[in-house]
């Protein structure tokens, strides 16, 4: 499958999210074609917060040879607004990336059948 728009990437990983009890943060790995390579699970937190450290993201990139990923995560409550967290996260991961020449091309928050894409929202 090829992600061209933040549509696409939601409708690959929306029934990955559907009924977890807590969050997850997965990236969805892709190559230099926005071809999709693989999906790395993350972190898996609690019901209000799932914390992810740079490492724990871009190892899996790494090894997989991905040029580009999209991050996602969910809100229990349904509600996919970022909150301040998700906002310093996204910012902080988006930096290391620049590092290891690995784009994070979007941000999506899944909410009940529904999505906030950071790239749509102008913030990324």
């Amino acid at each position: 499958k090829i992600v061209k728009v933040p549509d696409d990437a939601y409708q690959i990983m929306r029934g990955y999210f559907d009924d977890l009890a807590c969050e997850h943060f997965v990236a969805l790995m892709l190559n230099t074609k926005n071809h999709v390579i693989g999906i790395a699970p993350i972190s898996v937190g609690s019901i209000n917060a799932t914390i992810v450290h740079p490492r724990e993201l871009f190892i899996p990139l790494i090894q997989n040879l991905a040029a580009s990923a999209i991050l996602f995560h969910n809100h229990v409550s349904g509600d996919p607004s970022p909150s301040p967290e998700d906002l310093s996260l996204t910012s902080k991961l988006v930096e290391c990336s620049r590092q290891l020449d690995i784009s994070i091309l979007d941000h999506l928050i899944m909410g009940d059948g529904c999505y906030v894409s950071l790239k749509e929202q102008g913030i990324l």
